[in-house]
């Protein structure tokens, strides 16, 4: 049974927070506090004190991420209230902290766990970004793989609906967190297969299946996995425009180079300098093949996933890199 709007806000790991103390812990919404905008909003960076969760001065306290959405009328509450839905009551390492939400009028905000490392989205493909190692890219791959489990092989599972680099965010040790759920959906339950659903997604992580048919399984979240991965091992986005035709489709453009496995070294980030366990890269491509694969039976389980990025090689075990 879904849950009422009214059994959603009043979780008891969430504060409602009144617009103003929000305001103040911003200093206003003040340009300088401001972290990024989007679609979606601005998020400004805000402290809290950590003991009673109200405003405290800039520099002191807990830092925050405080996001405000733009007013998009059915939709963008639904897609808010889907977010304090799911943060709200699910707690693990490799999701993003929801601390509390503030709906007053027109409204909507949200307020997380401050994320210092930003986006892998910013790290990947920012300009003078310094690059990230072997073993940086398969520790966070591995992360975001263990947020995916928590969620398919919850008591209900959730299907997750919008996995991607710019929902992946970084503390400053690089451990991965997942945000962002607004997307987010319950998946099948009893002797159902599949969630019939309109089609929402992120164009280039979206699973082709999914959009054709408007089925949606715990696979969905697979494909997009598979695209995820695909982009750390080459540092090329999902879908880039500024490349030739054959060449802006990031899976297209893999399954043409990635024939034979002697040739996985053609597809790999050049930042790396080739500072890569050869046998690690093999594996991680051919992982990442298997999950991208367009029938959904045929992609593994995000369980069988971690468990072979857990044993990867890595840095430490390099030994003879690709040239």
């Amino acid at each position: 049974m879904p849950r009422s709007e009214s059994e959603i806000l009043s979780s008891p790991y969430l504060k409602a927070f009144k617009f103003n103390e929000l305001k103040n812990a911003t200093v206003s919404f003040c340009k300088d506090n401001l972290l990024g905008e989007g679609g979606f909003g601005r998020v400004y960076k805000g402290w809290l004190d950590e003991e009673t969760l109200t405003a405290a001065r800039p520099g002191s306290g807990m830092e925050v991420a405080i996001k405000m959405l733009i007013p998009r009328g059915f939709q963008g509450h639904k897609e808010w209230l889907s977010e304090v839905n799911y943060l709200g009551r699910l707690r693990h390492p490799n999701l993003v902290k929801l601390i509390g939400y503030s709906l007053e009028g027109e409204d909507r905000i949200l307020v997380y766990e401050f994320m210092p490392g930003g986006s892998l989205e910013n790290h990947l493909f920012k300009r003078n970004s310094p690059p990230l190692s072997w073993a940086t890219r398969i520790k966070v791959a591995a992360a975001a793989a263990r947020g995916l489990c928590f969620l398919h092989d919850s008591e209900s599972p959730v299907i997750y609906r919008d996995f991607k680099t710019s929902n992946i965010l970084l503390d400053s040790e690089f451990h991965a967190k997942l945000s962002d759920f607004g997307l987010a959906k319950s998946g099948p339950t009893g002797f159902n297969t599949h969630v019939t659903t309109r089609v929402m997604g992120t164009e280039g992580y979206c699973d082709p299946k999914y959009r054709t048919t408007g089925k949606l399984t715990v696979k969905c979240d697979v494909y997009s996995f598979g695209v995820v991965l695909l982009e750390l091992l080459t540092g090329r986005r999902a879908i880039d425009e500024t490349k030739c035709d054959e060449e802006k489709n990031l899976v297209n453009w893999v399954k043409l180079h990635v024939r034979d496995n002697d040739k996985v070294f053609r597809i790999m980030d050049t930042k790396l300098e080739g500072q890569y366990p050869k046998r690690g890269a093999y594996v991680a491509a051919n992982l990442a093949l298997c999950c991208v694969n367009v029938e959904p039976k045929y992609r593994p389980p995000m369980t069988e996933i971690l468990e072979i990025l857990e044993n990867l090689p890595s840095q430490k075990h390099h030994n003879n890199a690709s040239p």
